[in-house]
């Protein structure tokens, strides 16, 4: 049984890892799909913290331009950060299936329209405000369900970035997510520290299967990536919704 449980989780974080090196996203959503439905939310969530930091920490430090992505989005991290210490209780709780289906709803939707209309787009003069909004919406649905997609990852597509510059945000995002996530199940005592050792083995699979998705991404074009993003998320936000239901 254990053997199955290691390949499991190797096979689970070595798939996560090639779409997140694609676009930018996906590891948490995979495995929290995956393995949350074999074990607990909790013990999913603490499975997850070291892969996807280290996996979010090498996708933030390789892109282009960190040190303007910081000072243009720091509230919005700090917003992140509180927001998910507040929502830590109702992961650290229990059961997350509708919470998390209703999200994946919304992700779908999200997707759908993209996909068939124009790209939503926020002007330069709104984000001072809705920056903080979106990273403490985000924070709560992190520190409830334990996938950082909603709604940063939209917000993030509709500021006008650039593909790596895109992809290098939600890195930023996606590890101030991890940490702050950490951080509330600690505070609460529902950090499961006996996963630890699973959850280092995982760091292998994942950053292989990451560098397998940051080399395709390479070879694909702006226009290509966008549409590619934008069905991954459709996907993702399926495999979300489908929880509430199964």
């Amino acid at each position: 049984m254990m053997d199955f449980s290691i390949l499991l989780v190797v096979a689970t974080f070595f798939a996560a890892g090639i779409i997140k090196g694609v676009t930018g996203m996906g590891l948490p959503t995979v495995a929290m799909g995956v393995l949350g439905a074999l074990i607990s939310p909790i013990s999913a969530a603490s499975l997850l913290i070291v892969p996807s930091f280290v996996t979010n920490v090498w996708q933030l430090v390789a892109g282009p331009s960190l040190g303007a992505l910081v000072r243009r989005l720091w509230p919005m991290m700090l917003a992140i950060v509180v927001g998910t210490i507040l929502g830590s209780s109702l992961l650290a709780g229990g059961d997350t299936s509708k919470t998390t289906g209703a999200l994946g709803a919304a992700l779908v939707v999200y997707s759908v329209y993209t996909l068939v209309a124009r790209q939503l787009r926020v002007a330069v003069r709104l984000q001072p405000l809705l920056s903080p909004l979106v990273g403490g919406v985000t924070g709560l649905v992190t520190g409830s369900t334990g996938v950082f997609v909603i709604p940063a990852v939209p917000y993030l597509q509709a500021i006008g970035l650039e593909k790596d510059e895109l992809v290098q945000a939600l890195g930023l995002s996606f590890t101030v997510s991890t940490i702050a996530l950490a951080a509330g199940l600690a505070w609460r005592g529902a950090l499961q520290l006996d996963h630890l050792a699973l959850s280092a083995l995982a760091i292998v699979p994942a950053l292989v299967g990451m560098w397998v998705g940051q080399n395709l991404r390479g070879r694909i074009g702006p226009r290509i990536f966008s549409r590619g993003f934008l069905v991954a998320m459709l996907l993702l936000g399926t495999e979300m919704a489908s929880r509430a239901v199964f």
